[in-house]
């Protein structure tokens, strides 16, 4: 297998090309062209064209929202049990303050700095963009869709 590229602030986000670059384009030029038709050519049919194009390309977006969603739900039940695992108290009986973008956020912590961010993301309330940028060592997600 490859060797997978460190992962950081600046290079986390992943992008999927056939969705991101082809099938997203694909959808929204299907809507776009479809308004143009019922313009040109107002009527039924033309109206139950561009419905149809609005309706498929919001499928595709919320599928791609629910995966998300789920990714999200399972990332904030491994974070608690990480954080009970790695935080002593008094700081572990304070876990359930965080909130979802701050533990999602947290995930990209090593275990060594875990305790001094979240100490800081619950103080200052930091956000999720925050809590990225005061990582210093990375702990790589590979596997977000």
């Amino acid at each position: 297998m490859a060797e997978k590229k460190p992962q950081s602030f600046a290079n986390h986000t992943r992008w999927d090309p056939l969705y991101h670059f082809f099938v997203l384009p694909v959808f929204f030029i299907s809507v776009l062209g479809a308004i143009i038709h019922l313009v040109r050519h107002p009527g039924l049919h033309s109206a139950w064209l561009f419905l149809l194009s609005v309706a498929a390309t919001i499928a595709v977006l919320k599928s791609r929202f629910y995966a998300s969603r789920v990714q999200d739900r399972i990332i904030r039940l491994e974070e608690r049990s990480r954080l009970a695992t790695v935080l002593r108290d008094p700081l572990r009986g304070r876990i359930m303050e965080l909130t979802e973008g701050q533990l999602i956020a947290l995930r990209f912590a090593s275990d060594g700095e875990l305790t001094g961010l979240v100490e800081r993301a619950l103080s200052e309330k930091l956000s999720r963009a925050d809590i990225k940028k005061a990582i210093h060592t990375w702990r790589p997600d590979y596997w977000r869709v």
